[in-house]
């Protein structure tokens, strides 16, 4: 009759117990969560794609709401900032002017609105499969960056239209649009943790985006800030973003300091979002 160790058979029962395999995100470090969200591109693509056919599915205008949002925004703001409030632009045609600011801004703040809310509207997907969380709000970015690019093209002949030439400063269009898009993940992925732990983010989110609205060179040139807040100003990246975005399509003098600023402060605050994912990757499945 064989005789069995009792210690040998508790360390077997906790064996049993303890999961042969753990994924654990490791919070002091970037590349981990950035190589998986390479490896899991293909997956991003999938994502992309279906949030854009359910976007459009049972629309009536479709991808026409992409432009007629800016539109929109633009003839309003033209009638009661350029012709009552008679707002500088810079001598460039107010109703292009505003329509230059409202399209990188449409495309931040719409991206922002919707990644807030993106992990808990894939809650299903999140706790039923393993993959990198902020590819989640990666996708609704990349659904909002086809708008922007629709909205671009009716910006190109509006400049047509009001006879804007060719220039060398249009190839730093793309740097801008690059730096609204890392800075749309940036916020948008930020947000959508937060929203996470504290639901309220959702209501007060609309309020903060017309604040920072009002608080960009959107519908009045960066110019008119006083020299003495200029530099405070600078720190908020949309600032530099967008004003540079407008520069760069009119040829007008790019702000180099305010530009460098903004970005610097777009890479820290996504490589703090990335160490966030990092850090709370195993705890987002809990506040789903």
């Amino acid at each position: 009759m064989s005789s069995v160790n009792p210690g040998t058979s508790e360390s077997v029962a906790a064996q049993s117990r303890s999961p042969f395999i753990k994924i654990d995100a490791r919070p002091s470090r970037l590349l981990p969560q950035l190589s998986d969200t390479w490896r899991q591109r293909e997956l991003l693509y999938f994502l992309v794609w279906r949030d854009l056919k359910v976007r459009y599915r049972q629309t009536f205008l479709g991808i026409a709401w992409v432009v007629l949002q800016p539109i929109l925004m633009t003839i309003v703001f033209t009638v009661f900032f350029s012709r009552l409030g008679h707002f500088q632009s810079d001598g460039v045609p107010y109703p292009l002017f505003a329509y230059a600011g409202l399209v990188p801004w449409t495309f931040i703040a719409n991206s922002v609105s919707a990644g807030s809310g993106s992990l808990l509207a894939n809650s299903s997907i999140i706790t039923k499969v393993y993959f990198p969380r902020v590819l989640i709000p990666i996708a609704t970015v990349g659904v909002r960056l086809v708008d922007l690019l629709v909205a671009c093209i009716v910006l190109i002949g509006l400049m047509a239209f009001y006879g804007i030439g060719m220039h060398a400063s249009l190839m730093l269009v793309p740097v801008f649009m690059i730096g609204a898009t890392l800075l749309a993940v940036a916020v948008g992925s930020w947000l959508s943790v937060l929203n996470l732990r504290y639901r309220d983010v959702g209501t007060l989110l609309p309020v903060l985006i017309q604040l920072w609205m009002f608080a960009s060179p959107i519908i009045y040139p960066a110019s008119t800030v006083p020299e003495a807040w200029r530099l405070l100003y600078s720190f908020n990246p949309l600032a530099g973003i967008v004003d540079g975005f407008r520069a760069a399509l009119f040829g007008l003098p790019v702000d180099w300091r305010g530009t460098l600023i903004a970005l610097t402060v777009t890479i820290a605050l996504l490589a703090y979002v990335i160490s966030i994912f990092n850090r709370w990757q195993e705890q987002l499945i809990d506040h789903l």
